[in-house]
């Protein structure tokens, strides 16, 4: 057996080499979606306001020169100063079906973390909760949506004996887009008669100021989540950016009470039905496929449904949802995806499952000591 050598990624080959790994394992995996090279470049960038609070190393796994797996070692300083932890994290994690591979790739993830005095690595986080997460350990027959990832089966295997143990299960929920039940309408309704809660669309005119409101609503409906780390200015202005021209008003949803914003919703286009088109995920001329494929996109991925604390259970996230079903139901959508949802988030599992969502996929966080 030739040996196998575990080295930093340094120079440009080498971050090409590590970008392009997937497109190689997952070529013939059918559910797989290819990200833009370019999208995947700008993410793992030094330029990216992730790394205003965080640090990171990428390694690549080589045997007789080829590329045979990569991991990234990541240590997020604002999660430890939030969480008030002490983990570090994986993520890009990729490798072939060997244990000796992934083994190798751990070990180099762990030695970099422990030498930053951290006690748990866990993963994947690619880079964080804010990012791409969890491991797919249900659900493996269809493909993703935007913004989520996809494994193959043997990722299990291959994390599980590498001494890693659930941390957290993350659950994917799907519905076609219908007409709401019932007593989601009668409920929003009653809401909006009792407590003057209105909705409105995003003001494309005013992007900048939306921006802000839904950083604001964002930070304060999750800070008690399980893992989250609140996103900086510089980071959801950075998202903004890059969601901006594929953003619709209309599946943008702000909920307010006399003039004041009390909750949002979010809802994309499943951009991954037109990246599917494009296997090399070059950016040309593969963008042309791209481009012509998404005329056609019927799926819509629910991003976010938050609101402020002391209206939670009130019913105003289902006024949330009423409004985005409506919407989507009128521009012609026929399929959403909601998620993910923390596996104990009771409150939010249970008011999807009142409006027609049933779970699909499971994706799975992973803690290991270090």
């Amino acid at each position: 057996m030739a040996p196998l050598e575990v080295a930093l990624v340094r120079g440009r080959t080498a971050r090409e080499a590590f970008i392009g790994l997937p497109y190689r394992l997952h070529r013939s995996d059918a559910a797989w979606v290819p990200p833009l090279r370019r999208d995947v470049r700008a993410l793992l960038s030094r330029r990216n306001p992730f790394f205003e609070h965080a640090d990171a190393e990428y390694f690549l796994a080589r045997r007789d020169g080829e590329v045979v797996g990569r991991i990234a070692a990541i240590h997020n300083r604002l999660h430890n100063e939030f969480q008030r932890d002490t983990v570090g994290f994986f993520g890009f994690f990729e490798s072939e079906d060997d244990a000796r591979i992934a083994a190798a790739l751990f070990d180099a993830a762990s030695a970099w973390l422990r030498a930053r005095g951290l006690q748990v690595m866990r993963g994947p986080a690619s880079f964080s909760t804010n990012d791409e997460c969890g491991l797919l350990v249900d659900g493996f027959d269809t493909p993703p949506t935007v913004m989520m990832p996809h494994n193959p089966r043997h990722y299990v295997r291959l994390v599980e004996g590498a001494g890693f143990a659930k941390a957290k299960d993350l659950l994917v929920y799907q519905t076609p887009v219908d007409r709401p039940p019932e007593r989601v309408m009668g409920g929003s309704e009653r809401l909006e008669r009792r407590h003057r809660v209105t909705t409105r669309r995003l003001d494309m005119s005013r992007f900048t100021a939306e921006v802000a409101v839904v950083k604001r609503l964002y930070n304060a409906a999750w800070e008690r989540n399980w893992g989250f780390v609140p996103m900086t200015d510089r980071e959801i202005e950075h998202l903004a950016r890059q969601l901006k021209p594929v953003v619709l008003p209309e599946l943008v949803v702000f909920a307010e009470r006399e003039g004041q914003a009390i909750g949002f919703g979010v809802t994309l286009p499943d951009l991954n039905v037109a990246l599917k088109r494009n296997s090399s995920g070059r950016f040309f001329p593969g963008i042309l496929k791209v481009l012509w494929a998404a005329r056609a996109i019927k799926r819509l991925r629910v991003l976010l449904v938050g609101t402020l604390p002391e209206w939670r259970g009130t019913g105003v996230d289902a006024l949330l949802y009423r409004r985005m079903w409506e919407e989507a139901h009128r521009m012609g959508y026929r399929w959403a995806e909601a998620g993910w949802i923390l596996e104990d988030n009771h409150p939010m599992r249970n008011g999807l499952t009142r409006m027609g969502f049933e779970v699909y996929k499971t994706y799975r966080m992973y803690d290991r000591p270090l």
